[in-house]
């Protein structure tokens, strides 16, 4: 009963989000459970409201955001800047209903998928060298690769063990240096230093020799107005993934939500939630 009432509050406050108001906005999707069961939320990257909830994910479950957005006060014009991943569903959607947006492309999901692949390429190393010692070196540095230089723990000798196992692998080496370079492109001054420094990690990837450094490089090259965007509109879906920690708190507490409307509305109102210590 408590729920039901609860529920119906809710969906009376939320029901009609402000969209007149919106003018950047993130998306991205989130696990709710087993099954392969997401939600797609948008958040306005001004107030920090999430204004739409939709079932699933990919570019379907955007249409009913579009539909509603188009039919408010401006329309889909007044969108000027959306942040997401480099997903093509997004890229896509974002394309065909918001043509005159400028669509960057999140840092942190960029940085991502080149560690993935980089684990991907320690992983392939460790199994094909011949050698105990070099089996050894390169056991369980795959967090030491992923970790950020000023992170290493000098107590648990990591700076050392990590230069150990660069220094018996050339590829590896050159894969990890060329990640620390990319994380760079976001802190050059202005947009034209950011399209030659682009342009020349671009290039050396492509003379590598390193296949996986190779397909990046294609990545980047498909995806290069998008990361170029950040120098237009310097935004990123980081509050948005910050929304998505509060939605994972607030199912954890709760078990699991089996009525999936009534979640959806708790969602909705996360942001007037207030998170304080008692007693």
């Amino acid at each position: 009963m408590i729920k039901d009432i609860h529920k119906r509050y809710l969906k009376h406050r939320f029901r009609n989000p402000k969209l007149h108001k919106l003018n950047r906005i993130a998306i991205d999707e989130i696990s709710i459970g087993k099954g392969q069961r997401y939600l797609t939320v948008v958040l306005g990257l001004q107030s920090g409201e999430v204004v739409f909830v939709g079932q699933g994910k990919g570019a379907d479950a955007l249409n009913p955001f579009f539909s509603r957005l188009k039919r408010s006060q401006g329309g889909v014009n007044k969108i000027k800047a959306v942040a997401t991943d480099m997903s093509p569903a997004y890229t896509l959607a974002v394309a065909t209903h918001l043509p005159g947006a400028i669509h960057v492309f999140d840092r942190f999901h960029v940085v991502k998928l080149y560690n993935e692949k980089l684990s991907d390429l320690r992983r392939d190393i460790h199994r094909s060298v011949e050698t105990i010692e070099e089996k050894k070196l390169l056991k369980g540095t795959r967090w030491l690769l992923l970790k950020n230089p000023q992170n290493l723990d000098p107590d648990r000798n990591e700076q050392q063990r990590l230069d150990d196992a660069l220094r018996i692998n050339q590829p590896l080496a050159t894969a990890y240096y060329m990640k620390e370079d990319l994380r760079c492109f976001w802190d050059q001054a202005d947009k034209d230093v950011a399209e030659q420094f682009l342009d020349d990690w671009i290039g050396r990837a492509q003379v590598s020799g390193i296949a996986m450094l190779k397909q990046f490089a294609e990545t980047l090259m498909l995806h290069r107005r998008g990361l170029l965007g950040w120098y237009d509109v310097p935004i990123s879906t980081g509050p948005l993934e910050g929304t998505n920690n509060k939605i994972k708190t607030l199912q954890r507490q709760a078990y699991g939500y089996r009525d999936l409307e009534y979640f959806t509305w708790r969602i909705y109102g996360l942001y007037e939630a207030k998170y304080a210590l008692t007693g």
